[in-house]
């Protein structure tokens, strides 16, 4: 199953990790505010994205096929298919696909995080 049109950009040892992870643009160019992309990854057989922080963007990674597992702020949890992980601005992830025979299959959704109303002066907290 693949998910996604034309050739992938194709990631080796992606954030440190091992191995080749294949990422379709879902979107391309089109604006769909809040959402800033949305990537369709393919991670090859015992390969590994390593740690990296979410700098930019809140995120969402989803288990297509396949099975691993998705280390969020170093805590590990079984990841496959139907597994959703919520990564706020500055939550670590690393993914590690556990599968000798197959590929880990998953999207990623980022959002640009809602904008919090500036504090009202009389309710500012000293």
């Amino acid at each position: 199953m693949q998910i996604g049109h034309g050739p992938p950009l194709v990631r080796e040892s992606l954030f440190g990790g091992h191995g080749r992870v294949l990422v379709w643009n879902l979107l391309g160019k089109r604006a769909a505010p809040p959402f800033t992309a949305v990537l369709s990854c393919v991670l090859e057989e015992k390969g590994r994205v390593g740690p990296h922080v979410q700098e930019e963007f809140d995120e969402i990674v989803v288990g297509l096929t396949g099975y691993g597992e998705a280390k969020v702020d170093g805590k590990a949890r079984p990841f496959g298919p139907g597994a959703v992980v919520h990564l706020p601005l500055g939550s670590t992830l690393e993914l590690v696909n556990e599968a000798p025979d197959q590929p880990l299959r998953y999207l990623i959704i980022k959002a640009q995080a809602a904008a919090q109303p500036p504090a009202e002066p009389d309710r500012i907290e000293r």
